[in-house]
């Protein structure tokens, strides 16, 4: 565990793939990639050392685990007992709210490889590893879990600094043409946004009549204009550019900054967003990863 840093950025290549475990635009989907400089390619670390391995079925010593979250959406790389689609061995993988404490589906344990300190096997505690797929058929470029050993199991950590200041959010797309027809024939996703203000050291209410969690519904995928709306509703005279929004993806969730368009995900999505406030010492404890550092 020791390449795995609590609260640290990596990056994860298949040491025979040479491409980069990636999280899909979907939100949900893992697949792999060629392209690193993305945040869709990075994973913050989140070191569990809570609970007993017994309590979820662990057959490996030690109480520490290893979760993984995806950098752009938040949700966590988990195992799942649904079979790999057509072209993929063992079971799926896919990117999960965390939502209950000791979920085993998003528990992974690093072992060691033999071949340096920086390869790895990523093992789920329900005993599958993670593998990538498509060594003779590259377009079947998806990730799995399998208990059957494979060479496509290793995986190089490369980790990630941060860097010193918050990245700009994508400009919002230009309103097209005969905008509202185009919106009535072609609806852009619309998502319940639940959000809270956070207090100046980080922490936040939950019961909305302390002043925790809101909501309102939210269309399109355009992190700009949702930074937009929620300037304006977390309090009068915050102007939008001096908050960052963080997204929490599941009760027991970490936060992660939210500096990349929302899924394309369907209808009916909620997203559950905590908005910090600038110069308060939560907004400048935020880590955000250097994707273009060497």
């Amino acid at each position: 565990m020791d390449r795995f840093q609590d609260g640290h950025h990596v990056r994860l290549r298949s040491l025979v793939h040479r491409t980069y475990l990636h999280a899909a635009d979907d939100g949900e989907s893992v697949t792999l990639s060629q392209i690193h400089g993305s945040l869709n390619a990075v994973w913050a670390v989140h070191i569990y050392n809570g609970g007993d391995d017994a309590a979820v079925g662990c057959d490996y010593g030690g109480g520490q685990r290893l979760l993984l979250h995806s950098a752009a959406y938040g949700r966590y790389l988990a195992a799942t007992a649904t079979p790999a689609r057509l072209g993929h061995r063992g079971l799926r993988a896919e990117l999960r709210d965390y939502d209950q404490p000791g979920v085993e589906a998003v528990m992974w344990q690093a072992v060691g490889s033999g071949f340096g300190d920086d390869v790895v096997l990523l093992r789920n505690v329900g005993g599958r590893y993670l593998r990538a797929n498509g060594r003779y058929i590259r377009w079947n470029a998806g990730v799995s879990v399998d208990n059957s050993f494979s060479s496509m199991m290793y995986w190089v950590v490369e980790p990630i600094p941060a860097r010193e200041d918050m990245p700009a959010l994508p400009a919002p797309p230009p309103n097209p043409p005969y905008g509202y027809l185009l919106g009535v024939i072609y609806p852009e996703p619309e998502r319940l946004i639940r959000f809270v203000r956070a207090l100046n050291d980080g922490h936040y209410p939950e019961d909305p009549e302390d002043g925790g969690w809101q909501q309102f519904w939210f269309r399109g995928r355009s992190a700009f204009r949702l930074r937009d709306d929620l300037g304006f509703l977390v309090g009068a005279g915050v102007y939008y550019p001096n908050i960052a929004m963080c997204v929490r993806a599941g009760r027991h969730g970490r936060l992660t900054p939210l500096v990349v368009d929302l899924p394309d995900g369907g209808y009916g999505e909620t997203l559950e967003i905590v908005v910090f406030l600038a110069d308060t010492p939560a907004y400048n404890d935020l880590r955000h990863p250097d994707v273009h550092a060497e």
